[in-house]
């Protein structure tokens, strides 16, 4: 368990480090793509992006998850899933070309055709990508995929940025999007050399595992691009690209909190299936400490969110203001089953994760009819809230399946956690009424790193005074301790 839990925080610090990186460049990509284009610049592309997410996902082969389930995956098993995600690539590109200028008719908009055709385009790179790089994730191994997926992130920003200040126009960000999936395509040749051959003769054991998987992928998408092909449809792009760049603001966070444990249990769930015990312990520690994390990350993005914005973005992106503050938040309580997945993939439950992902789709979409009926956008944003509350409880309920653990007792580990941000919420909220009337750039610096500073002040006391006041027990201030002592000694 020692060795486990040092290559464990060895591999968690290697994804940490991509993705902030990675996050940075979005982040900065982003900032300046949107003091050159227009909200509805982003609204189109984000239109063609979710229907292709939604195609992409009814042809989802989930190949990459059976290779790291597998025992001992052969050269044969490689070229199995190249050549079926090969077919699915070129399938999936002349689908979606085929449905653009249709697509384009349904919605009023002749500009979505070209956005969709030059969006496949990446499908079909997607589908040529290098299957043996799974087996970085499977390994505990990930320095080359910190190179890959920086690499990427940065070439897409280059790109985008030197299209948008030549012609800004939408292309920038389909260019940017095109020339990072090409750069991770061939990359992940020169890093694992692999001389693919066609081949299908491993694809019925591929598939029996990843069957399920690939039926929840595709109700997890429908899930989440929903909420977007109604704004796109019913209230306009601009509406759309305010809604889009608020989402993806908004997860970060809370996301990148809990990327490099969620990265890294899949394959150690998979090492300790054998034990459930074991197991379990690990699930409970990890949990909380992604909770622990993801809290004050989420709901501080939440409570910064306004000057953040004036501050980067400007003015006419305010509306996204309100999009950031619901779905942080959201994102962040979210957590609470954020392993949900990882756990049922390791123990061979995939058939109980997609009755998860049906229940949860059940729920979504006539709340969020029913939300965009009542209030439109806003009745969106609240409906969403809703739902996704409803998840992490299915997620949760996922795990007392999965191996034992009560619903209760998976939320009482988060307490100290819980009672933390809600102080620190109080204390950032007062700060941000006590400096309301700043407006100049450096007035907003100063307010934000204020706000930061005594937020993360704030959390961390809170916690770490109840922790002791509680006889200081087994939970994630320990692990944080453990994890720290671990990268001392390395």
């Amino acid at each position: 368990m020692g060795t486990l839990r040092a290559r464990l925080a060895k591999g968690s610090a290697w994804i940490v480090g991509a993705r902030a990186l990675s996050n940075l460049i979005g982040f900065i990509s982003n900032v300046l793509l949107a003091r050159i284009l227009a909200p509805e610049d982003f609204g189109l592309v984000t239109l063609g992006a979710s229907m292709l997410s939604i195609l992409s996902s009814v042809t989802e082969l989930s190949l990459s998850s059976a290779l790291v389930q597998h025992k001992n995956p052969t050269s044969v098993h490689y070229d199995t899933a190249w050549t079926l995600n090969v077919a699915r690539g070129v399938v999936l590109a002349a689908v979606f070309s085929a449905a653009a200028y249709p697509v384009a008719g349904l919605y009023s908009e002749p500009r979505l055709a070209t956005v969709m055709i030059a969006l496949a385009g990446g499908a079909l790179l997607t589908g040529l990508a290098n299957p043996r790089t799974i087996m970085l994730q499977r390994d505990l191994i990930f320095w080359q995929q910190f190179l890959l997926l920086v690499t990427q992130k940065l070439l897409g920003l280059i790109v985008a940025i030197a299209v948008a200040i030549a012609y800004r126009t939408y292309w920038a960000i389909i260019a940017g999007t095109l020339a990072g999936q090409l750069a991770s395509t061939l990359l992940s040749y020169v890093f694992l050399p692999y001389r693919p051959r066609i081949g299908i003769e491993h694809s019925r054991e591929l598939f029996s595992f990843s069957m399920w998987l690939s039926f929840g992928q595709v109700l997890s998408t429908l899930n989440w691009k929903l909420d977007h092909l109604l704004i796109g449809g019913l209230l306009g792009r601009s509406s759309l690209g305010l809604y889009s760049v608020g989402d993806q603001l908004a997860v970060i966070p809370s996301r990148e909190a809990i990327a490099p444990l969620t990265s890294t249990m899949f394959p150690a769930f998979s090492l300790l299936a054998g034990d459930r015990g074991r197991v379990s312990a690990t699930y409970q520690k990890a949990q909380a400490l992604i909770t622990s994390i993801a809290l004050p990350a989420g709901f501080g993005m939440a409570l910064i969110a306004d000057p953040l914005i004036r501050l980067t973005m400007g003015e006419r992106w305010l509306p996204a203001v309100a999009v950031i503050q619901v779905l942080a938040s959201v994102y962040a309580l979210t957590t609470l089953g954020a392993l949900s997945k990882p756990l049922a993939m390791a123990m061979g439950e995939t058939r109980l994760q997609f009755k998860k992902d049906l229940q949860y789709f059940a729920a979504r979409v006539p709340l969020l009819l029913i939300g965009f009926g009542l209030g439109g956008f806003a009745g969106i944003l609240y409906a969403r809230a809703i739902a996704d509350f409803s998840g992490s409880y299915l997620n949760m309920r996922v795990v007392t399946n999965v191996i034992g653990l009560p619903v209760r007792e998976q939320i009482l580990v988060n307490a100290r956690s819980m009672m933390s941000v809600c102080v620190m919420s109080a204390v950032v909220c007062v700060i941000g009424k006590m400096t309301s009337e700043v407006t100049s750039p450096a007035e907003l610096v100063g307010k934000i790193c204020a706000m930061a500073v005594a937020g993360a002040a704030t959390y961390f006391g809170v916690l770490i005074a109840c922790w002791i006041v509680s006889g200081r027990p087994a939970g994630p201030e320990t692990e944080i301790i453990g994890l720290l002592k671990v990268f001392r000694r390395s």
